[in-house]
């Protein structure tokens, strides 16, 4: 939707790791948000865009990207107008393949929405806070609701994913927040 119209939101998986908890977090959160009627929902598993570390030359800002696979990748982004970013917590921040995939792109991220699904052993609260600070730099609406789900608490033997009913009701409040930010923004998009 560059304009106005069914909203597209877009749950971005930010973890390549194997036996990654996010997978079924991500799945999770897709599975509650198609549930709705009110916006069309996908999930983006960054397993699928193969980005090697920032390997364009110009900055992203000027939107001249020469790799096929940044061109991929800008062309999924662009059609979203909002996003879920599913992140773990990796030593106080988010994870190295979502900041990178982050990175690549700049206009495409623009006047639109996001909200955060966090987990680790503080919930992934900081990787949310490093998240909402890059947000900022790309002129993203960061909504203040969020999901933050603990390694001790939601998920059994650290690997089973188990959420509570009190998180499901925190998703609902992070997708309420994502999509009335998504339409405020959608003029903004569509000049």
């Amino acid at each position: 939707m560059k304009g106005f119209g069914m909203i597209k939101i877009g749950i971005i998986l930010g973890s390549t790791r194997p036996g990654r908890n996010g997978a079924a977090v991500a799945r999770w959160v897709r599975d509650i948000a198609s549930q709705r009627t009110d916006a069309e929902f996908e999930l983006v598993d960054l397993l699928d865009y193969k980005l090697p570390h920032l390997d364009e030359a110009l900055p992203p800002s000027l939107g001249q990207y020469a790799q096929p696979h940044t061109q991929e990748w800008a062309n999924k982004i662009d059609s979203f107008d909002g996003f879920i970013m599913v992140t773990p917590e990796y030593n106080h921040s988010t994870s190295g393949v979502l900041k990178n995939a982050i990175d690549y792109l700049y206009a495409e991220w623009n006047n639109k929405a996001v909200g955060f699904v966090s987990y680790g052993s503080l919930g992934g609260a900081r990787a949310v806070e490093h998240l909402r600070l890059v947000a900022g730099e790309l002129q993203m609406a960061d909504v203040r609701s969020q999901v933050a789900l603990s390694l001790f608490h939601d998920f059994e033997n650290f690997s089973d994913f188990k959420p509570g009913q009190f998180q499901v009701d925190a998703l609902n409040a992070t997708l309420d927040q994502v999509l009335a930010w998504s339409a405020a923004l959608a003029p903004l998009r569509a000049a």
